[in-house]
């Protein structure tokens, strides 16, 4: 999917600088940038995605041992 981002001079010629530094291109070093802020920010840790699935496996079972009392 194409989109457009309008960046500052600034940020452009940070990026510029970056992407020369690491012999990338400009739209490389801004797609990387993207996934690890998105993967940062990703509100869902490895502990969410074990619970998820586990609790879908398990749901009838934990529902009972809700139930019982001492």
């Amino acid at each position: 999917m194409a989109m457009t981002l309008r960046l500052t001079a600034a940020q452009t010629e940070a990026l510029r600088r970056r992407a020369q530094e690491e012999h990338a291109s400009m739209q490389e070093v801004a797609k990387r940038a993207l996934t690890e802020y998105l993967a940062a920010h990703d509100r869902r840790t490895p502990l969410d995605l074990v619970l998820d699935d586990e609790i879908s496996r398990h749901g009838v079972a934990l529902q009972e041992l809700g139930r019982w009392r001492d």
